[in-house]
This record gives structure tokens, sequence and C-alpha cells, in this order.
């Protein structure tokens, strides 16, 4: 952000936006996140302050009525209001604008961002964005050269980049200016409804811009020097950039971060309701672990589904386990020092992996957390729901994670003759070791039962033990795995698999 320097300026000011039509969700929370992780470099670099906005938009017109919401035909009654004039269906704020700020306040509020707040209608009728929108009047003309080529010929006839609002209904009008008084600050349009004429002040909150030169308009009133955007933003980026430097600042830095994609690979929509939610998220895996999903390789589209929640936990205990030792210039490459705001928890690591959480909670069809704390402070005396309370919500979450979606799954394969022949070498080599071996003794029993049965390519022996054994295609460092089962219960997990009675397959068509 070198334009800091230029224009003199000693603190920064990073802004995310905010559309309340509908509630908070997981691409809102993506888009704090990462501001807010950017900003934390930009302090640690510069030693400079700044600050976060969180801008709603909510003296946008009410388009359509969401799905999701009580008194939907009310609100039909007041589509075309701005938000912050449309009643609040739930009864429990002024406006249903307020209604969604607050929820999305509570959301922010609820990851511990640090943020302020700010409302366009606010903004708008106290006059902080006056002299800005008699600026755009002063540059109507260079404005309108700037999108009307970006538009269809039919919309181009009757676009306008400011929007009034109908002194009588109050609907943010989507006309075009007739005749524009500079001296006065006011904008003159015809009502298509009944024809007839109206001026109006573009002060005051008597008018509001459509949002590309919205997103302009507040980056020139405001100062803002930092925002990112989706890859589907890009051409409006670059549109409202124009516009910000014909109404004479420079546009603020930004970053261009890629969609996130569903299980199919597809685009993930609000309105198709595909991929997951946060809530959804958090039901399965601590918010720590989403910001870790949403901080590795932003400009890559990756799927935000259930099968990614696994990787993200252990990929975050990772980075935390290995922050301790870390310098002050590897931390600041390491996501669990900006998820935590470069103050590191004390008391937020595991002994354990998810991965083996939640094989744990596999071969032992856990029901209750007392089901795996019985392993784990085997492997760990130390560990209990009290001194590692982390630990206890994974617990928690790898239950829920393998009742819904582990165990619909597991499906056993028969092993063949060899595997079945390596398999009884396996139980009796265990059988020889002590009780307590360490995990790694329990390994290099595995890698040499494994070579001595002609396993050339290993991942094919650990491949059977994850098939065979615990009914999936992937699992542990089996060796891990084997220290805190224990070995007596490994050998018994062996022996059942090889008396169980083979896997039928169903028959597919007549």
């Amino acid at each position: 952000m070198a334009h800091l320097a230029a224009a003199g300026k000693t603190s920064a000011l990073f802004e995310t936006g905010y559309g309340p039509s509908g509630l908070p969700h997981i691409g809102t929370f993506g888009e704090v996140a990462r501001t807010s992780w950017v900003r934390q470099a930009f302090t640690a670099e510069t030693g400079l302050p700044s600050r976060l906005l969180a801008f709603s938009d909510d003296m946008d017109g009410l388009r359509k009525v969401p799905e999701n919401v009580p008194n939907r035909a009310m609100l039909e009654r007041h589509i075309g209001q701005p938000l912050t004039r449309v009643p609040d269906p739930f009864g429990t704020h002024e406006s249903f604008g307020a209604h969604n700020n607050a929820r999305l306040r509570q959301f922010l509020d609820g990851f511990g961002f640090s943020y302020e707040f700010a409302s366009a209608t606010d903004y708008y009728t106290g006059g902080r964005f006056d002299a800005a929108l008699l600026r755009l009047l002063e540059v109507f003309d260079e404005v309108m050269a700037v999108i009307l080529p970006t538009l269809g010929p039919e919309r181009r006839a009757t676009y306008a980049p400011i929007l009034p609002l109908h002194p009588k209904s109050g609907q943010v009008m989507q006309v075009k200016i007739e005749r524009i008084d500079h001296a006065a600050g006011t904008i003159a349009w015809r009502d298509p409804a009944d024809g007839a004429w109206h001026e109006t002040s573009v002060t005051g909150g008597a008018a509001k811009l459509q949002w590309k030169a919205d997103w302009a308009m507040r980056w020139h009133a405001l100062g803002v020097d930092y925002e990112m955007s989706g890859k589907d933003l890009i051409d409006s980026v670059r549109l409202s950039a124009r516009i910000c430097r014909l109404l004479g600042s420079p546009p603020p830095a930004g970053f261009t971060y890629e969609l996130f994609l569903d299980e199919q690979g597809q685009k993930i929509s609000k309105s198709k309701g595909n991929g997951l939610s946060v809530e959804d998220w958090l039901r399965y895996a601590p918010a720590e672990s989403l910001a870790q999903f949403m901080f590795a390789a932003p400009q890559r589209a990756k799927r935000l589904y259930f099968d990614a929640i696994p990787r993200a936990v252990d990929e975050y205990l990772a980075n935390l386990a290995r922050a301790p030792a870390q310098s002050a210039e590897e931390l600041g490459a390491n996501p669990a020092w900006f998820i935590h705001a470069g103050v590191l928890p004390q008391d937020g690591g595991s002994p354990l992996s998810f991965a083996m959480l939640l094989n744990l909670a596999s071969v032992v069809n856990a029901e209750t957390p007392a089901m795996l704390w019985g392993f784990i402070q085997r492997y760990a005396p130390e560990a209990s729901p009290e001194r590692l309370p982390f630990l206890a919500r994974l617990v928690d979450h790898a239950i829920a994670y393998f009742q819904d979606f582990i165990r619909p799954a597991k499906r056993f394969r028969d092993p063949d003759a060899r595997e079945r022949a390596a398999l009884g070498e396996l139980a009796g080599a265990l059988a020889a070791l002590p009780a307590d071996a360490p995990a790694e003794s329990i390994q290099n029993i595995l890698y040499a039962v494994g070579k001595q049965a002609g396993f050339d390519d290993l991942r094919a022996w650990f491949g059977c033990l994850y098939q065979v054994l615990l009914g999936q295609a992937e699992g542990p460092r089996f060796g891990n795995f084997v220290a805190i089962y224990g070995i007596g219960e490994t050998r018994a997990l062996i022996e059942a698999a090889l008396a169980r009675p083979p896997v039928v397959e169903p028959v597919v068509g007549g």
C-alpha cells in the first residue's frame, strides 16, 4: 500500500462489505478473516495502526423476498424499499436491515474479530457521503462513460449511477437522470409509473448510488486503503477503481481470492444451498480449523465440503504445535499465529490428531466421549477434559463426524490369501511386544511383516490394514493407532477380521 506514504497517512483503513438482504454465511467469515490477517501482517511489517470497517449496504432496496423468513407476504409489499425501511419479519428489530445487521455483528463477534461496524443508511443520512456525492455530480458524464459500455442496450437506455428515493413511496428508484443542477446538488427524474417530475437532492440520504459507483464512492469518501474480493468481481473492481480515480482518489490495494466449490466441483451458491454453512462446519470441527481452511491457498479454488474438515483440523494442530519453537520470521508464515492474532493459546493443542480420534471412534463405534477417553488416557495419562479443553472439544466433534459420515460409509473387504497370511503373521509379531511398546517399534514391526509378505509397495499393505480392519480407504500412521488402541485390542481386531464371514456383494441386475 505504497499510496499511504504518498498521501501522508499514518494509519490504514481496511474495509469489507456486506449486503444485508440475507444472513451472514461462510463467505462472510472467509472475507473478514482473510482481511483481518492481511491487517495483522501490515501492522507487524510497518508498525502502523489500522482499522477494519465492516460496511453494510443496508440502504439497498429489497429486490426479492428471501425463502427462509417469516411474514413473506408482508415483505412482498415492501419490495424496492431500502432494507432499513422494510419492517422486520421476525419482529425483533426496527427494520429488516437492522435485524440482519445485528445478526452480522453477532456472527463476527462470535469469532472474536476486531472491527468497526458501519451502516450505509447512517452514513448517507448523516451526511458522511455528501461531499463525495456532490463530487460525483461534477464528474457525472465521465462516470457514465465508464459504466455504459459495460451494459446491454436496454439497460443502457435507463441507467444512472444515482438512485433517488421516491418522495412518496420511499422506494429506491432505478430511473434515468434527466437533468443535473450542480449548484443546488439535485437531480431531476421522471416517475415511470405516472410520468410525474421530481427533483431530488443527492445529499442527506435522499438518494444512494448503484453498487459499483457506491463501492468507488466509499473508497474515495472514507479513504479506504485495502479491500479484497472474489474472482467473480474482477471486472467490478476494475470499473470501481476507474470511478474512484475520477472522484480524485487512488483505489485501495486489494486481493482477488478464488471461489469455493461443492463436492461436485461446482461453484457454491447461496441460492442453491450447495456446500457447507458455518453451522455445518462448527458441528464437526472447531472454528480454528475453518480459519485454517480459509488461510491456505486463497488463490486456488477449493472444495468446501465435509471431507475437507479432518485435514483442516490436523493442519491447524500441526501449525499450532510447531509455533512455540519458531522465530518471529517463521511465525509470520504460520497460519496459527494469524488465526490467534499473534497470541498463541497455552492449552489449544492436542496429543492426538483428529484423524486418529476419528479412527478410534470408528473402531469402538463411539457413542459417548467416555468411550474415547479411556484410550486417550492410556496413551497420554496426563490428559483429561479439564486439563486439555481443546482436545475435549475435538473428541465431541470426532464423535459427531464419525456418526454422520464415517459409520454410514464403512465398507469392510475380505483379505486375499497373501493378506490373510500377513495379518496372521502381524498378530503373532504383536503378541511378542510388551503392552507398552512405543509407536515407532510397532511401526517397524508393520514394515517388517509387510516386506516379508512380499508387498513391494508398502502402501498396498497399509491399504489392506485400513480396508480389512477399519472398513475405510485411508487411515492414520498405523503404529500410532496400535499404540493408542492397544496391542491386545489390535490383535483381537485382526482375529475378528480373519474370522469374519466373507463379504457378499449384492447382485446387480437380473
